[in-house]
């Protein structure tokens, strides 16, 4: 499968022309702060390595927001090509399952929130049965069997991905906190927006949602 570098056009539009530069951010920085998004954890991978900001002097790495800012971008971009009803979200993650079904409600996507069960997207015989063109996934870890089914099918992933996942298997990372309650909410919150804005065109669209929409309850 492609790496996340040939997923979108790296010189700075997507395949509908789309700008996917960074330059202001999509939203204002101190809401991705205040949010958590960058908050990742004290241990960290060496394929999460390049996406770290620096190391807090309680040990947690922290995540580049401009970088995550980025990949939101381009993860819109690759998602707005497939039809909404071929693109599968999970989330095995308590605090992801929520956000999970309202990101699928809003751009028309199908989720698998809570268990996900083995062989949805290899076994024709399952009630559950479903044949994807993208996957995305909240935690590569949590959500490893839909990952690894993906895999086998050969579909692409993207995946929200904290400073200790591997990689490997995730085509088009997404660096975030995918453990945080508002972090998660966060970035499905403006993942659904800029997917509809990709499918206007980039025109301004009517986006009512807000980020509390996207949170799961306490």
């Amino acid at each position: 499968m492609p790496d996340d570098e040939t997923l979108v056009e790296e010189r700075g539009t997507s395949s509908d022309g789309q700008d996917t530069r960074p330059g202001e951010l999509l939203i204002p920085e101190d809401t991705y702060l205040t949010s958590g998004v960058h908050i990742g954890t004290q241990q960290k991978s060496a394929s999460m390595r390049r996406f770290v900001y620096k190391v807090r002097f309680d040990g947690l790495h922290v995540l580049d927001v401009r970088e995550t800012d980025r990949r939101i971008r381009l993860a819109a971009a690759f998602l707005a090509r497939f039809p909404a009803d071929r693109i599968l979200v999970v989330s095995q993650r308590q605090y992801g399952q929520k956000p999970v079904r309202v990101f699928a409600k809003t751009i028309g996507a199908v989720s698998f929130a809570e268990r996900f069960v083995p062989g949805c997207l290899t076994n024709p015989n399952l009630a559950e049965y479903f044949e994807p063109k993208v996957l995305l996934v909240t935690d590569p870890a949590t959500d490893q069997q839909a990952l690894s089914e993906a895999v086998s099918i050969g579909i692409p992933v993207v995946g929200l991905c904290d400073v200790n996942n591997e990689t490997r298997n995730v085509d088009l990372v997404i660096p975030a906190n995918n453990k945080g309650r508002v972090a998660l909410a966060t970035v499905y919150w403006l993942l659904a927006r800029e997917v509809l804005k990709v499918r206007a065109g980039g025109a301004e669209i009517e986006y009512p949602l807000t980020i509390s929409d996207f949170q799961a309850a306490l």
